[in-house]
């Protein structure tokens, strides 16, 4: 489902999204990644903090290991992150950010499967591209100055993530006139700023941050409502696992959520994302396989 290519971005074109004309591959450095069947982004959090496996990664030794695991389950990405953007959570310096994720790009660069690195920072999505990442994950949506021109500056992808608020407050009292009209909205502008800035639209994937500034109604709108979010054009990315979404429906700590993120990433898929970001890649890949082969394509991820 993946192969490297070379070469410049595509032209610039009208900053205006294109109803209905799905994406058919993803430009994210040296890869093309095929969007025929969703993609599973494994997660590795380097942080002593995340809501779901804090701490567990930190040391980067663990932290590569994880990834390399994941990978071998069948993971189309790995999504590295070293800063957590969990509810309440207190911002770290660029310094320490980047001391937990560079050894983990060092060892993981040039392997088989892009690098995202989950990151708001420019000066660390600057020296994360430099390392080798080939995707920036922003849940600010390149707001910060000087974001846009670092990712404008590589041939990295960008996944473009709304969000309420700030992961400190983000929690204390989302409101939505119209959630799925104003997320759509956002991230319309922000892909259309993006493609002002020079990233071309086959870079661009958009996320509408499931548990970032909304509570769980909003939510269960966004996910009923996707394929709305994905008539813009651009690639969905869902991250829906292990949520507190999924914890207020079951009853269920993180660590016990993950049949509900199984549930949860197929809706998701069925709605229209081409991209799901998971902790449980196996198990998701496993139910995936069932579903696509129940629609006609069962055997692309099982070829892989």
């Amino acid at each position: 489902m993946r192969r490297e290519e070379g070469g410049p971005a595509g032209p610039l074109e009208a900053a205006l999204p294109r109803p209905n004309s799905a994406a058919r591959a993803l430009r994210c450095g040296r890869f093309v990644l095929s969007l025929d069947r969703p993609l599973l982004m494994g997660v590795v959090n380097v942080t002593p903090d995340s809501f779901s496996d804090g701490g567990r990664l930190l040391a980067p030794g663990a932290a590569v290991a994880h990834a390399e695991r994941l990978i071998e389950e069948g993971a189309d990405l790995i999504d590295i992150g070293g800063e957590s953007s969990r509810p309440g959570a207190a911002p770290v310096s660029a310094e320490r950010e980047l001391a937990r994720i560079a050894p983990v790009l060092e060892a993981l660069n040039g392997g088989a499967v892009p690098l995202s690195v989950d990151t708001v920072k420019p000066e660390v999505m600057r020296e994360a591209i430099r390392l080798g990442a080939a995707m920036i994950n922003d849940i600010s949506a390149l707001r910060e100055p000087g974001a846009l021109a670092a990712v404008a500056a590589s041939d990295a992808a960008i996944c473009l993530m709304h969000m309420q608020g700030e992961p400190r407050t983000m929690q204390a009292s989302p409101r939505y006139t119209d959630v799925v009209d104003e997320v759509k909205r956002f991230l319309a502008e922000r892909a259309a700023a993006a493609i002002a800035a020079g990233i071309a639209r086959e870079r661009i994937v958009v996320d509408p941050g499931f548990g970032f500034g909304k509570t769980v109604e909003h939510n269960r709108a966004l996910l009923r409502a996707l394929g709305a979010i994905a008539e813009l054009g651009y690639p969905v990315l869902a991250g829906l696992s292990r949520k507190s979404t999924l914890g207020w429906i079951t009853g269920r700590p993180a660590g016990e959520r993950m049949p509900a993120s199984i549930a949860a990433a197929l809706l998701a898929a069925e709605r229209g994302a081409r991209i799901l970001r998971v902790h449980d890649v196996a198990a998701t890949r496993d139910a995936l396989a069932v579903w696509l082969w129940l629609t006609g394509d069962g055997q692309k991820i099982l070829r892989d």
